[in-house]
């Protein structure tokens, strides 16, 4: 129902809002220097709480399903945000991650069978074209590097993103978050530990502070909203959402911390917005009604038909072969 779809989507849209707060929150209450322990912080204890509180794990594929997934969207996108911030301006960080709703709606044709339309892809090129003018100085410079992890960022977290709706898990939405955030706190734990060294022996209420709204609103409540909404809708649509995060972050350096706001970054933002709006208001094409009915449902999705052979399928799970009860 449309009344129930915007209000899924507007709750997913909390979720690139609050992670746009990020940098504000680096910035001025967590210790300089320490990127990569942040991120640990903002996943490993999250993901564990979410676990506990749920009381399920993964069980049979959901294992390697869950580390998978927990790489993509959690360990290796936050590596790649940590060398593309260290080797590039923000802003050219910004824009060239700002090409992951294009990524993600061309893996989604291939992937889930849901149709490349070219009002969508104008819509993703104007949001790239948005956010540069929103964030993107004319001295910024480029390294080769940088440029290319910011690339793999995206590609990474839009990878993770099309195979979360591939691989839609019937067991509780808390759960399968905590699993990923476990297995992306996991990864990162050992590359914190050698780049960065051991965290400081005593951190201020400041920094404890930021610790605990990255891991409590930008992990736990932001994912799950994040991930609720790529069970329910289109991960195109969700995907697009994400350039929610550099004009939060603009307008919050505009307000809070006085940076400068002129004519161009004003246009940017609304670029911006008028590409989020084209995509959401775009007709989606799925290629059987049964995937759509299942996504709109939040249900399980089943793998695209393939035209050739007839569709590959898997044993029905329920939740308990997805998850088990601690005991």
């Amino acid at each position: 129902m449309p009344g129930r779809r915007a209000g899924i989507l507007a709750l997913s849209a909390l979720a690139p809002a609050i992670w746009g707060t990020t940098y504000l929150v680096t910035t001025e209450l967590l210790p300089p220097g320490r990127p990569l322990l942040a991120a640990v912080v903002r996943a490993l204890p999250a993901g564990l709480v979410l676990v506990l509180v749920t009381r399920c794990l993964p069980r049979g594929i959901w294992w390697w399903r869950a580390l998978v997934l927990g790489a993509l969207n959690i360990g290796a996108f936050f590596a790649l945000l940590f060398i593309a911030a260290y080797r590039l301006p923000g802003g050219v960080a910004a824009t060239v991650g700002a090409i992951q709703p294009l990524l993600v709606a061309v893996l989604a044709s291939g992937f889930l069978g849901e149709r490349l339309t070219p009002r969508t892809a104008i819509a993703a090129v104007t949001g790239v074209a948005g956010v540069s003018l929103l964030v993107l100085r004319a001295d910024a410079r480029l390294d080769g590097m940088g440029v290319a992890a910011a690339a793999g960022g995206a590609a990474v977290m839009a990878t993770g993103v099309v195979l979360s709706k591939r691989w839609s898990s019937t067991a509780p939405l808390l759960a399968t978050t905590g699993w990923q955030l476990v297995a992306g706190g996991l990864l990162l734990l050992p590359v914190a530990l050698l780049v960065e060294g051991l965290p400081p022996a005593a951190p201020t209420a400041a920094n404890l502070a930021g610790y605990a709204y990255l891991a409590v609103i930008g992990s736990a409540l932001a994912y799950t909203l994040w991930f609720r909404g790529i069970r329910a809708l289109s991960p195109t649509h969700v995907a697009f959402l994400g350039l929610l995060s550099p004009l939060v972050a603009t307008a919050l350096g505009w307000l809070v911390l006085g940076q400068g706001l002129g004519p161009v970054q004003a246009l940017g933002g609304l670029v911006v917005l008028a590409s989020l709006v084209a995509a959401q208001t775009s007709r989606r094409t799925v290629r059987t009604s049964r995937r759509t009915a299942a996504a709109e449902a939040g249900g399980s999705v089943p793998p695209p038909p393939i035209a050739t052979s007839p569709p590959a399928t898997e044993p029905s799970s329920s939740p308990a072969s997805e998850a088990t009860p601690f005991r």
